[in-house]
């Protein structure tokens, strides 16, 4: 069994990032420069957008760090992404999600100039996408990519099952999967919370991607020999020994499943770090004006 190690594989691509942008500055261009907004005191909100602007500043990118309170009104986050759009100097920018239910997240998406859109949850991004065109891919799934690509595990051919159907993870991967590409070419089969006897479809899976947010989900019985695992669910859940009083856990009941698999992502320590890296990719890919010219 080899574990897919996120935390090593984002550290390697952000260093190759930070090797092109030293490049960049030496040759007097433009620093790629990365807009983040942020609403409300949501704790894993605030640690996630915190730990882009320190990546940020890790690779050499410029960051700005724009926060409202969760009472701000859909016009003032609209007037402010228009202002984004407009800005010369942004090469690409989020809105960190969850936003408040008084805001209509699609609008404020859709707002987004696709061209700033890093994040890739655009429409306009999202087709191009399903159509096999240049686009920025949504980070998680992009990971993954990166993932299966630096350990070299092959997937022509193989039956990859991806459990949950999210815009953000599920139903992007499972496109991406079976294009006609590497990583690719695999024949998907979509599960998610309908799915009667999820059991059946996992045990045929060479590829078991799962995106669902619920621990333990993915038990030893489900999972045939040599599969390989990719979890991407990070619960919290209680635990009294813990100084923040609780510890994440993976839909894949890790313990038992591991010793099945030939390959398998942690939680934590898995797809988690990469996002972060491919969001970072993005922005360089915005910057040098890659996907739109």
């Amino acid at each position: 069994m080899t574990l897919l190690d996120g935390k090593k594989t984002s550290e390697t691509i952000q260093q190759e990032i930070a090797d092109e942008v030293a490049d960049i500055k030496a040759n007097g261009g433009k620093v790629p420069h990365l807009a983040a907004i942020l609403v409300g005191n949501d704790g894993g909100s605030v640690t996630y957008v915190n730990n882009k602007v320190l990546a940020c500043e890790r690779i050499g990118f410029g960051s700005t760090l724009i926060r409202y309170e969760d009472t701000v009104t859909e016009e003032e986050l609209l007037a402010k992404i228009k202002e984004l759009n407009e800005d010369v100097l942004v090469d690409g920018f989020i809105v960190q999600l969850p936003l408040p239910k008084h805001i209509d997240t699609e609008k404020v998406l859709e707002s987004i100039d696709p061209k700033k859109d890093v994040d890739g949850f655009h429409p306009t991004n999202v087709g191009r996408m399903v159509a096999g065109l240049p686009s920025y891919l949504p980070a998680t799934p992009a990971g993954i990519l990166q993932l299966l690509t630096r350990y070299e595990i092959e997937t022509h051919g193989k039956h990859c099952v991806v459990v949950g159907r999210s815009n953000i993870v599920g139903s992007p991967m499972s496109i991406l999967m079976a294009k006609e590409a590497y990583p690719g070419n695999a024949t998907v089969t979509l599960c998610h919370r309908n799915t009667v006897n999820l059991g059946y479809f996992t045990r045929q899976a060479d590829i078991i991607i799962t995106a669902v947010g619920k621990p333990g989900l993915i038990t030893p019985d489900m999972v045939k020999e040599g599969a390989v695992v990719i979890d991407v669910g990070t619960t919290r859940v209680p635990d009294a020994t813990r100084k923040a009083g609780y510890r994440l856990r993976g839909d894949v009941d890790f313990d038992a499943v591991a010793p099945k698999c030939s390959f398998i992502t942690p939680v934590p320590g898995g797809v988690g770090p990469l996002t972060i890296a491919m969001l970072m990719k993005n922005t360089l890919r915005a910057a040098k004006r890659e996907v739109y010219g």
